[in-house]
C-alpha cells in the first residue's frame, strides 16, 4: 500500500472542505450572522399590552443596533411566546425558547407569577435573562446568577408610595391586591413601609389574577373610607376598582406601582383616570430633559412607532443593557461570558438612568419616580 501523501492538491481540496463546512459554535443561539434572544410574556389576555409594549421597546433597540452592523457583526432576532401571564404557560413557553428555538437568552419577561414558575427552569438549563417586569423580592431573593433585574423592587416603590402619603398627613391607607404572588409581594412592601412608621395598613381587598370581579373587594374596602388606597394588581382590575369606587362616592386618592401598566390602566380610565398616582421605575419617556429619553424618543420614531409610554421605555432600557452586555462578551460569545460581562457592568450611567452589576450584584437599578394621570390619559412629574 502506497503511504498517504499530502500534495497541494490535496491541500487545497482539504481547505476549500473546511471553508464549505458550517461554523461550529459553543451555544444555542449563536451563528456568524445572528444572535438569537426569546422573551416569554403576555401578549393575550387582561395584560397583553404589557408584554406588547415591552417588545416593542426591545425591537425598536434591536433594529437600531443591527443598522449599525449588529453585535460583532451578529443581528440580533428576537422570539417571542405568548404565556396569557399564567404561571403553568410560562413554564411551557420557556421550554419552547430554549428547546425548540435554541434561543442564546431570554429578554424582557412580564410578572410575578409567570417569573417564579419559569426561572427555575431557565436556571436549570443556564440561560440568563435579562429584565424581568416586576420588582418581586422573590425573583431577587436568593441571588440567582442568571437573573438580571433593570428595574427598582416594589419594596422600592411601596416605600415610595408609604413616604409620599405619610408626608401629607394620610394615615389610613388600604390595599387592593392581586391574589398571586405579585398582589402578595407589593403587599408586603406596603405593610413593611408602614410598620416603619408605627401603622398598620387599614383593610385589604383581593382580585383574582385575569379577572375583573372586584364586588368583594369594593366590600371590604369601601366601608372603612379609607384615605388612600394602594393597588397592586394589573390595569384592567384596578381601572375596574377604579370605576366603581368612584361610582359608589368614594373620594380618597388611588395609588399604583409601575407593573399596573401606566398607558394602559390611563386608556381604561378614560376621564375618570384624572388624579391617580403611579410610581415608575424609567424615566419619564414624554420629555426629552435627559439624554437616554432623547435616545429613546429616537430609537421609537426610527423603528415607526410615534407613541411613547414608560413599558416600552423600560423594554428600549433592558434592550441596552443586554446589547452592552453582549458587546462586552466579545467575538464569540457564551452564557457565561454574557454573566460575567454583564457582572462588569458596575457603574453605568447612559444619560439620565444608571445600572450597576457585579458578582453577587444583579439588582440593576434602585430609580423610583412619581407620576399622576391628568386630563386626556397625559401624565404629570
Amino acid at each position: 500500500m502506497q503511504p498517504y501523501r499530502i500534495t497541494r492538491r490535496r491541500l487545497g481540496a482539504y481547505a476549500m472542505g473546511l471553508a464549505a463546512a458550517p461554523a461550529v459554535f459553543a451555544e444555542n443561539g449563536v451563528d456568524a450572522r445572528q444572535l438569537v434572544v426569546g422573551q416569554f410574556a403576555a401578549f393575550t389576555g387582561p395584560a397583553s399590552q404589557l408584554g406588547e409594549r415591552l417588545k416593542i421597546g426591545i425591537e425598536s433597540y434591536f433594529k437600531t443596533v443591527n443598522a449599525q452592523g449588529g453585535v460583532h457583526g451578529r443581528q440580533l432576532k428576537l422570539v417571542t411566546r405568548d404565556d396569557g401571564y399564567e404561571p403553568d404557560r410560562a413554564k411551557v413557553a420557556v421550554k419552547q425558547l430554549i428547546e425548540q428555538d435554541q434561543v442564546f437568552a431570554l429578554i424582557g419577561a412580564v410578572g410575578t407569577p409567570t417569573g417564579i414558575a419559569a426561572v427555575p427552569l431557565l436556571t436549570e438549563a443556564k440561560v440568563p435573562i435579562v429584565g424581568l417586569f416586576t420588582g418581586a423580592e422573590a425573583l431577587r431573593e436568593p441571588f440567582n446568577r442568571y437573573v438580571f433585574h433593570v428595574r427598582a423592587s416594589y419594596y422600592e416603590e411601596t416605600e415610595r408610595i408609604v413616604q409620599h402619603l405619610t408626608s401629607l398627613g394620610l394615615r389610613k391607607i388600604a390595599v387592593f391586591y392581586q391574589n398571586d404572588a405579585y398582589g402578595k409581594a407589593g403587599l408586603e412592601g406596603v405593610e413593611r413601609a408602614m410598620a416603619r412608621r408605627q401603622l398598620k395598613v387599614a383593610a385589604l381587598g383581593t382580585v383574582e389574577r385575569n379577572s375583573v370581579d372586584v364586588n368583594a373587594a369594593l366590600a371590604a374596602l369601601l366601608p372603612g373610607m379609607p384615605e388612600a388606597i394602594v393597588q397592586i394588581s394589573a390595569y384592567k382590575s384596578c381601572a375596574a376598582f377604579i370605576k366603581q369606587a368612584r361610582a359608589k362616592g368614594y373620594g380618597g386618592q388611588f395609588f399604583n406601582v409601575s407593573f399596573v401598566g401606566s398607558k394602559a390602566l390611563a386608556d381604561e380610565l378614560g376621564d375618570m383616570g384624572a388624579g391617580v398616582v403611579i410610581t415608575q421605575v424609567v424615566p419619564f419617556p414624554y420629555a426629552g430633559s435627559t439624554a437616554i429619553v432623547r435616545e429613546y424618543q429616537q430609537v421609537m420614531t426610527e423603528a415607526g412607532h410615534k407613541e411613547h409610554d414608560f413599558s416600552s421605555m423600560e423594554g428600549f432600557l433592558t434592550a441596552k443593557v443586554f446589547v452592552e452586555g453582549a458587546r462586552r462578551a466579545g467575538r464569540s460569545p457564551t452564557r457565561e461570558g454574557l454573566i460575567a460581562a454583564i457582572e462588569s457592568i458596575t457603574d453605568w450611567d447612559m444619560g439620565g438612568f444608571g445600572v450597576r452589576y457585579g458578582p453577587k450584584d444583579h439588582t440593576g437599578s434602585s430609580y423610583v419616580d412619581v407620576t399622576t394621570i391628568v386630563r386626556g390619559g397625559r401624565f404629570m412629574r
